[in-house]
């Protein structure tokens, strides 16, 4: 690629591509290929201008050395990514506005007053329109209010009070929609597939294979507690599918062979076999926009509560209007109340606040699933964690592999790794890992395998059954035995590891020692959270009580329960909701799956398993717990900033009435000053709540 450097300071350049102007999809294509750099840590791309700011770390040459090389027919760009970037949304909006602006001022500038007339009067017509339309309806809202203004305007024969009207009134409607379309975009498109490998159905073998080779027609396999990676029909198996996030739907949905699944529901019990019907991902990304316009997931309370009071304040508007007619014979100052409504602030500010609150939360790699979950958070007083992947770092590692039945350790661990390499786990993870590090082959040599949710994981190799998973389950549920002589070896397992067992035909085979450590910035989290206002933070796990005893006192958590099973999770925060608490669950496996439904706000981590994102309301990144406590500050401060208004909208509204009442200011200027307020009022909402 050809391009000259316009400007530069030390890591930073802002380059100029030798064209006139990019397209919308040489754009994105460029800011794909630059976040994907080793050494570039911020890029943005001006298609107007054909230019690019890039932040990098290390070496200048190579940044150069990859734009020298930088071909756009080389990048291949993951379906979706350019068709959904939202780029061309914000230009369309961008021209409409200024456009709209430009043609009002030049038409008053440039018009013959009869012509502005006849222009005027055409538009009022959908207003008036929509206020006959809601009186025909029986109800008194806002488009009566609206209508009102305009008709008196008319009829006063003050056509630029009623141009300017409504050309403010049209210009917050664009705001509001750009912002919504905007925020609803960049929702659905944190919420959209991100499924890199799939189990392919080969000769009657499974094989994982990247997703992007499956073509229309495979068959592949999806196992319990995995997202449901293409549109498909069922061809074998029978799974209860968990459709949330497609269709709002709470429980679970029986698919039997015959059946129909999309991309991106969860198999929650069961196993499927899939043959595939449409590979595209831009499918998934519609249906996520369709049901979030469609529901009223994105709606807090207050933001309801906004839009009903905006609509029961206008019976009071017209009522006054009247009533100082009434009391003054002054059709001046009878207008200046309609000029004025506490309506359109409140209905344009509060959306637009929880919106760009949504917006601000993905710029701190935390998907909101709705804006009511945010105004939870806010309220929220009880926080419980799950510890394992969650408390603990979420890439655990195998520390150990300690034999039980003569066998080599890399043998015991390549059988393990072949069984849990079907189940999504921080702890599945580390052992998949631990035998890809190890150069261990595992390909498939087990018959069907099943998930006991946890518990662990049961499968037959040969004519031998095989069970990995908790002390619980192998030796409690199974049964099995440790060998002969082996008693003592047993006994000098390091008890600072959290432990897998293996056992093959009722014996134990292995055990495997996975290091478990706390994040770093647990501690600090936990006191961060209680300082923040929650009063009880609690962690719950199925580790042992030593391990739990041990993790609890060093992050500092107020209670503790060690040797949970999943019902157990769900039944704590139950209790905890019925005592009058407002409980948010944070934990990463499928066992945390009831907890997080049954919560006020469930929590999930990004890496954990699919179905623990699919049904938790907010999703956090791996990385940094402390995006936990930037959570709960941006939803104080969104709850703040809505207060805020409401406050600013009552007041400064009020002013204005009685300013007009008085006679102090004509109409014309307190349709000027509320519709500038207003406007001023949303643009500042869209703004970021956290500095």
């Amino acid at each position: 690629m050809k391009f000259t450097i316009k400007h530069e300071t030390k890591q930073r350049m802002r380059i100029h591509v030798a064209t006139s102007r990019m397209t919308y999809a040489q754009a994105d294509t460029l800011l794909y290929f630059l976040y994907n750099e080793t050494n570039i840590t911020f890029a943005k791309v001006y298609e107007r201008t054909a230019d690019a700011v890039i932040e990098y770390a290390g070496d200048r040459a190579a940044v150069l050395s990859a734009l020298q090389h930088f071909h756009y027919s080389d990048v291949e760009v993951p379906e979706g990514v350019i068709e959904n970037s939202g780029r061309e949304l914000n230009a369309r909006y961008q021209e409409r506005l200024i456009g709209k602006v430009a043609y009002h001022y030049v038409a008053r500038w440039i018009l013959p007053y009869p012509i502005r007339t006849g222009i005027t009067l055409y538009k009022s017509l959908h207003y008036l329109k929509e206020g006959l339309t809601t009186l025909w309806h029986r109800k008194i809202e806002v488009p009566v209010l609206d209508a009102t203004a305009i008709g008196v305007s008319i009829l006063r024969n003050d056509m630029n009070t009623a141009s300017s009207i409504m050309f403010l009134l049209g210009i917050g409607e664009l705001l509001e929609e750009w912002t919504h379309k905007k925020s609803v975009d960049d929702l659905a498109r944190s919420m959209s597939l991100n499924v890199e490998k799939v189990w392919l159905l080969q000769q009657g073998s499974e094989v994982l294979v990247p997703a992007s080779k499956i073509e229309e027609g495979d068959q592949v396999v999806v196992h319990m507690g995995n997202v449901i990676p293409f549109d498909g029909n069922v061809t074998r198996g029978e799974a209860m599918v968990n459709q949330a996030s497609l269709t709002g739907e709470s429980l679970p949905v029986r698919r039997t062979e015959g059946a129909t699944v999309y991309a991106g529901t969860v198999v929650e019990e069961g196993e499927l076999t899939i043959t595939v019907k449409k590979t595209g991902g831009c499918s998934r990304f519609e249906k996520i926009v369709a049901m979030i316009e469609e529901s009223e997931k994105l709606k807090s309370g207050l933001e309801s509560k906004a839009e009903h009071l905006a609509d029961r304040l206008v019976p009071y508007s017209l009522g006054g209007t009247l009533l100082t007619y009434l009391l003054t014979r002054n059709v001046t100052k009878a207008l200046s109340i309609l000029m004025v409504d506490f309506s359109c602030a409140l209905k344009l500010a509060m959306p637009i606040s929880v919106l760009s609150a949504i917006r601000e939360a993905n710029m701190y790699d935390v998907t909101v699933k709705g804006g009511k979950y945010l105004e939870a958070v806010s309220e929220a007083d009880t926080i419980v964690f799950d510890k394992t992947g969650t408390l603990t770092k979420a890439q655990p590692v195998v520390a150990d592999v300690i034999a039980f039945d003569g066998e080599e350790p890399d043998e015991l661990l390549r059988i393990a790794a072949c069984l849990e390499e079907h189940f999504p786990h921080s702890m599945a993870k580390a052992v998949v890992e631990a035998a890809s590090e190890r150069g261990l082959s595992h390909e498939e040599m087990h018959t069907k395998v099943e998930y006991i949710v946890a518990h662990g994981i049961s499968s037959m190799i040969g004519d031998k059954r095989v069970v990995i998973g908790s002390y619980h389950f192998i030796f409690e549920d199974e049964q099995c035995v440790i060998p002969e002589g082996m008693q003592d070896r047993f006994e000098m397992i390091p008890p600072e590891y959290s432990q897998l067992y293996l056992a093959i035909d009722g014996k134990l085979a292995a055990v495997i020692c996975i290091e478990d450590p706390i994040r770093e910035e647990a501690e600090a989290v936990i006191n961060s959270l209680h300082k923040a206002g929650f009063s009880k933070i609690v962690m719950m796990t199925g580790d042992s009580e030593r391990t739990a005893a041990s993790v609890a006192a060093a992050v500092g958590v107020d209670e503790y329960y060690s040797e949970v099973l999943p019902e157990d999770k769900a039944g704590f925060v139950e209790k905890e909701k019925a005592q009058g608490r407002k409980v948010i669950m944070i934990g990463d496996g499928i066992n945390d799956s009831p907890a997080l439904s049954a919560a006020d706000v469930g929590v999930a981590i990004s890496d954990g398993a699919e179905i623990a994102r699919e049904i938790a309301d907010i999703t956090i990144g791996a990385d940094d717990l402390f995006q936990i406590v930037t959570l709960k500050a941006l939803s104080d401060a969104l709850m703040k900033r809505i207060h805020n208004n409401y406050r600013r909208i009552v007041g400064f509204n009020t002013m204005l009435i009685l300013l007009g009442v008085a006679g102090v200011i004509p109409p014309t200027t307190s349709a000027l000053l509320h519709n500038s307020s207003t406007l001023l009022i949303g643009l500042q909402s869209m703004g970021n709540l956290l500095d």
